[in-house]
């Protein structure tokens, strides 16, 4: 007698131990804002649409696993921690029968998922969690739902499981699309995802010119708005930008995004595009790069800012480069002057050999300017001269700083096509001071210069010397060669050094990888005078040639040969990044 009192004493003792965790516990998720209470059934049962039940026997499961109750959900924490000092008798015998040996009968759960509920054994569990023991024993009953559930599973995340659960049963992507997985993080996402299929029901009804089922739509708007997306969600690596989100989530939100920039920019954007641009606006996890990025954009004055890494262009574009071609988009900024539209003629000859679309931005000097009659005759200018020539183009009128302006929108273009006015001068100052060397120093697209004349671009001259920047400038003297079909003369000067073998032998192979026969000039001479000359004696129409290899303010205090050549040239020079 005396043991058993012993025992049933140091039992309350415990009991009264895992009452004061409990406190404890609660005081904690309080001051967090985490949830620890444990899920009750009956809501869990409705909100996930539970269809049939399956007896699976006798098994052992994981205490981990069981994070809910039928009916005492409110007695318990989500570790099974006792809430209330009226469970102690109950819970102290439980707990002299498990330390004395004589062992209990299995505890009775549902199973939802990989969760497990309590139907009969709450006190058992509690004991059982509170004695560090890893399984019990349990009669299972497997309830079969549409939407799985996770033994991690949070109060407030069963919402977002409800609404998808009602979300399937609308659509019946889970019969119709059984790979679908359509988690998201914010409720109110299903009822976007219902918008969007209605769009899709609405545009295909047009389209095959019938009614069109809302299960038809759904099913067609996965396989083709939906996955394509999560496509570019998984190339990108966006999961990893944004780790606690979902692929819906970022489809979602990547939708939304690129919606907004379209109407922002008043321009189509490419889903590869506007994923990019979330990245860098929104990344939840930048990098040190980025971050250092957006220091040095801060503080550093726009005429000393650095341009996109070396060779960043040519990675963006080599598969595009292949598989389809470089100058989809092409940015043409005109003034209304009449020298400002040699740049949209000769942007014109690029994009009837590319089938590009011409964008035109005409900046303006204030917003009272936009209603001005002088903007809608550059508006009707633009468009009269682009359907004159068989293209598709659109200007766009906007305010602001005219370099910075054109580098932010060369982005969202392929090619820049700009009136060559105002080269960068011969001074310090002067260059310091010219827009057009902001732009080729910071564009992270190629610019094509163009002078007094416009070039049919039919035979183009290769400025080469074997730097990163040059390097930039052969991939798109290859590419030009080849779908162009133009002549193509490389050249390469040494100046005062030895000639470099290893510097022509690449561009050789290089170019007869591509299987293009070129001219080569070498000679040891200043290249700037090499190249004006060799570019007169062979009737070259267009200079291709890599931007500023040294650093702005090295660039800006010793000049550089793309500088002198832009100041020299009377046919267009196309400037790679």
């Amino acid at each position: 007698m005396v043991e058993t009192d012993i025992a049933n004493q140091s039992a309350k003792e415990d009991f009264r131990r895992a009452r004061r965790q409990a406190a404890l516990q609660q005081v904690y998720n309080r001051m967090i804002g985490k949830h620890n209470d444990l899920l009750a059934y009956d809501d869990i049962r409705r909100a996930l649409k539970a269809q049939t039940q399956i007896e699976r026997g006798l098994q052992e499961i994981p205490l981990d696993a069981i994070v809910g109750s039928v009916g005492r959900y409110t007695d318990f924490t989500r570790s099974f921690l006792p809430l209330s000092d009226s469970l102690e008798e109950r819970w102290a015998r439980v707990y002299a029968v498990a330390t004395e040996g004589s062992g209990w009968p299995p505890i009775q759960l549902y199973k939802v998922g990989d969760a497990y509920f309590v139907l009969d054994g709450n006190h058992r569990v509690s004991v059982a969690r509170q004695l560090e023991m890893d399984t019990i024993q349990a009669y299972v009953t497997e309830v079969v739902t549409k939407v799985p559930l996770t033994p991690d599973a949070k109060p407030d995340e069963m919402i977002c499981k409800a609404r998808y659960a009602e979300f399937l049963e609308r659509t019946d992507l889970d019969k119709l699309r059984p790979q679908a997985r359509l988690n998201v993080t914010a409720p109110g996402a299903y009822r976007i995802l219902d918008e969007h299929i209605r769009l899709h029901q609405y545009y295909m009804g047009l389209e095959q010119q019938r009614d069109i089922s809302y299960l038809d739509a759904a099913a067609s708007w996965y396989d083709d708005v939906y996955l394509p997306i999560i496509q570019v969600v998984r190339e990108k690596d966006l999961l990893h930008e944004f780790p606690d989100r979902t692929e819906t989530d970022l489809y979602i939100w990547l939708t939304q995004h690129r919606a907004e920039l379209e109407e922002s920019l008043g321009w189509n954007i490419s889903t590869q595009a506007a994923a990019a641009d979330l990245v860098d606006m929104k990344s939840e996890k930048p990098g040190l790069a980025r971050v250092g990025k957006r220091i040095i954009d801060a503080v550093v004055p726009d005429e000393l800012q650095t341009g996109p890494a070396k060779g960043e262009w040519q990675r963006q574009t080599l598969i595009q480069r292949y598989l389809d071609k470089l100058f989809n988009y092409v940015l043409v900024p005109v003034s209304g002057e009449e020298q400002s539209w040699q740049a949209l003629e000769q942007a014109i000859v690029v994009a009837r050999r590319e089938n590009s679309e011409l964008r035109g931005l005409h900046l303006v000097p204030g917003e009272t300017v936009l209603a001005n009659p002088d903007a809608e005759t550059v508006q009707a200018q633009f468009a009269r001269r682009c359907e004159e020539a068989g293209v598709n183009g659109r200007l766009i009128t906007e305010t602001g700083p005219i370099a910075k302006t054109i580098i932010d929108r060369a982005r969202w273009n392929d090619l820049v096509v700009m009136n060559l006015a105002h080269p960068p001068g011969k001074t310090v100052a002067a260059r310091l001071e010219s827009g057009f060397r902001q732009v080729i120093q910071r564009s992270p697209r190629p610019i094509l210069a163009v002078p007094h004349t416009i070039s049919p671009l039919d035979k183009a001259l290769l400025a080469y010397d074997g730097s990163d920047k040059a390097k930039e400038a052969l991939f798109m003297a290859a590419y030009l060669a080849e779908q162009w079909h133009i002549q193509l003369v490389a050249v390469i000067a040494h100046e005062k050094k030895a000639v470099n073998t290893a510097v022509t032998d690449h561009a050789r192979r290089y170019l007869e990888l591509h299987e293009i026969d070129a001219q080569f000039v070498i000679e040891s001479a200043p290249a700037a005078d090499l190249i004006m000359d060799t570019a007169a004696s062979c009737a070259c129409n267009l200079i291709i040639m890599g931007g500023y290899g040294a650093q702005p303010v090295v660039e800006a205090v010793l000049g550089s040969t793309a500088n002198e050549i832009l100041r020299r040239t009377t046919i267009p020079i196309l400037i790679c990044p």
